[in-house]
């Protein structure tokens, strides 16, 4: 259980340390609350410059409410330390 939540942390990190992936997770995570998440989707899908599998996984990840309320919760508990 220890090794799931350090890895857990781990990747919560990784994404806070890319500036460029923190600030589209918190975007994402912004158009989920906001109910809004269906045009980025859709916007998403008819890029032609990202491959199919950047477009699955950020699909896959603005999907998933929990994951990016972890992540924003995440970023708002541990600023003060950054």
């Amino acid at each position: 259980m220890l090794r799931t939540w350090q890895e857990n942390l781990e990747s919560l990190e990784a994404i806070r340390q890319d500036e460029d992936t923190c600030d589209l997770v918190l975007r994402m995570s912004a158009l989920s609350r906001a109910g809004k998440l269906g045009p980025f989707l859709l916007e998403l899908a008819h890029d032609d410059e990202l491959d199919e599998m950047t477009k699955g996984t950020l699909t896959e990840i603005a999907q998933d409410r929990n994951f990016l309320h972890t992540v924003e919760e995440y970023f708002q508990r541990t600023e003060i330390f950054h």
